[in-house]
């Protein structure tokens, strides 16, 4: 399958485990925004600490403001494979195309561990 446009880059298998279960811990011991609309105003608004996008979003246009918004922020960010497992981290029954943790909770170390493993793959 071809890569969305918005994918910056590839996150390796062994990060995306890490990312689900930042999602979770946050959700539970912080607080997080579901979907694009919602991720781009916490985006705009700075309060996003960490911001994760599902690969398999269609149509991907929604998504392509969303990894440009983050770097002009300076706000992280991670892909993942699926929406449907990231709705799952998030608490929803459904499917999402985004999350942004908002407030990491006890999520905050393991942000900072992946923020620096991120920052190597973009070089």
């Amino acid at each position: 399958m071809a890569k969305a446009p918005y994918v910056k880059f590839e996150t390796p298998k062994e990060l995306t485990e890490s990312v689900y279960e930042i999602v979770e811990l946050a959700r539970t011991t912080g607080k997080i925004r579901k979907g694009a609309n919602e991720v781009t105003k916490a985006i705009e608004k700075e309060r996003a600490k960490f911001v994760i996008m599902a690969e398999d979003v269609s149509p991907p246009e929604i998504m392509l403001h969303i990894p440009m918004l983050c770097e002009e922020k300076g706000i992280p960010y991670a892909y993942v494979p699926s929406k449907n497992e990231l709705g799952k981290a998030a608490g929803l029954k459904v499917s999402t195309s985004s999350v942004a943790v908002v407030n990491p909770g006890r999520a905050g170390v393991l942000i900072e561990n992946l923020q620096k493993k991120i920052e190597e793959l973009k070089k």
